[in-house]
C-alpha cells in the first residue's frame, strides 16, 4: 500500500487559539534586522497575541474515517514526529491518510510553527532543551550514550548515528509553564475541526485526557501512546462515552521512571472504568509486538502498531 499515490481532496494549514496581552512602558530602541540593511525603530509597546497553535489538515479522496484523526505530539517535539521516521520511512500521518482518514497534525503552543510570541514573559519558566544524549536512555532506546551505539536488545528504534542525528534535529525547546495555554489552544483546535479521534503521544496524552474531560462532545475516541500523565480523577465520569486505547511498549520493567508512570495510567484507567467508561490497555509485548521504545510510531515495527490502532478504531464503528 505504501507504493500507491495518495489522492487528496483538500489540504492546507491554519492557526487557532491564543489571547491578546498588552505591553506598555518599555523603551523604544533601534534594531538592525538584517546585516547591510538600514536600522529600524522598534517600539515594543502594544498588543501581542500569545498561545496560538499551528495545524495542518489533509483530507483524502475517498474519505473513510467517520471523523478526523488528530495527532498530538509529546514534550520537546512537534507534529513532525508523526510525518516521517528518522530513517526516512513514512510516519503514521501517511499510514492513516492512506486508509482514508482525514488527518490533522498540530504543533503545540510555543513549538515548531506555532511561534513563541511573548513566551516566557507571559507564562514564566525557562526553555527545557534536550542534549544529544538525554533521550537515548530516557526514551528506552539504548544504554550508555548514542555515541556508543548500544541499543537495548531487540530495540526497534532506528538507532544508527545518522537516524539518531535526524531525530535530535527535530527536537525543540519546551516550557513547563504553558500547560493551561496549550490546553486552551487544543480546545480551539477541536472547535475549529469538530468532533475527532485524538491520537496522542507522551505529554500529548496528558492534554488528550484533559481535553476529553473538558469537551467530551468534541472527542470521539482517544488513542494514547505511552501517555505521560492522566486526567483528573474527579472528572472521570466525563469520559464515560469516549472509548480509550492505551498503548505501552517494551523495556518498561527495567526503566527507573516508566513503571510508576504506567502504574498511574492503569490506576486512572480503573477510575474511568468505575465511572462507566471503556479503557483498553495494551502492552505491546503481550501481543507479540516487541522491541518498542517510547517513540513507538517511529520504531521499525511502528506500522504493526498502527494496524492494531486501525483495527481498534474500525471495531468501534469509526471507519467504513
Amino acid at each position: 500500500m505504501n507504493d500507491t499515490p495518495i489522492a487528496l481532496a483538500r489540504w492546507g494549514s491554519f492557526h487557532v487559539g491564543g489571547r491578546t496581552t498588552r505591553v506598555d512602558g518599555e523603551p523604544v530602541r533601534e534594531v538592525l534586522f538584517t546585516p547591510g540593511s538600514a536600522p529600524a525603530v522598534l517600539d515594543p509597546n502594544g498588543t501581542y497575541l500569545v498561545g496560538g497553535m499551528y495545524a495542518q489538515v489533509m483530507v483524502p479522496a475517498p474519505r473513510r474515517g467517520a471523523v478526523p484523526l488528530m495527532f498530538w505530539h509529546g514534550g520537546g517535539l512537534t507534529g513532525a514526529c508523526w510525518e516521517t521516521t528518522p530513517d526516512g520511512r513514512e510516519g503514521w500521518q501517511h499510514f492513516f491518510l492512506r486508509r482514508g482518514w482525514e488527518v490533522v497534525v498540530s504543533d503545540a503552543v510555543e513549538r515548531g510553527r506555532s511561534g513563541w510570541m511573548r513566551i516566557p514573559e507571559e507564562t514564566g519558566g525557562i526553555p527545557v532543551t534536550l542534549t544529544v544524549e538525554n533521550p537515548w536512555e530516557r526514551f528506552r532506546i539504548g544504554t550508555g550514550t548514542p555515541q556508543d551505539g548500544a541499543l537495548l536488545p531487540g530495540n526497534q528504534f532506528p538507532g544508527d548515528a545518522q537516524s539518531w542525528a535526524n531525530f535530535i534535529r527535530q527536537t525543540v525547546p519546551r516550557f513547563t509553564s504553558t500547560d493551561a495555554m496549550t490546553l486552551e489552544a487544543y480546545g480551539a483546535l477541536l472547535d475549529r475541526v469538530g468532533p475527532s479521534v485524538v491520537v496522542a503521544h507522551s505529554q500529548g496524552g496528558f492534554f488528550a485526557w484533559r481535553a476529553a474531560q473538558e469537551w467530551p462532545d468534541k472527542v470521539r475516541a482517544l488513542v494514547l501512546v505511552e501517555p505521560a500523565s492522566t486526567g483528573i480523577a474527579e472528572k472521570a465520569a466525563a469520559l464515560r462515552d469516549i472509548p480509550v486505547l492505551m498503548l505501552f511498549g517494551d523495556y518498561i520493567e527495567g526503566d527507573p521512571r516508566w513503571p510508576a508512570i504506567r502504574a498511574r495510567g492503569i490506576a486512572f484507567a480503573e477510575q474511568v472504568r468505575a465511572a462507566g467508561g471503556s479503557v483498553e490497555v495494551v502492552d505491546l509485548p503481550t501481543q507479540g509486538i516487541r522491541g518498542n521504545s517510547h517513540m513507538i510510531m517511529m520504531d521499525r515495527n511502528g506500522d504493526e502498531v498502527a494496524v492494531l490502532v486501525q483495527d481498534w478504531l474500525a471495531r468501534r464503528g469509526l471507519w467504513a
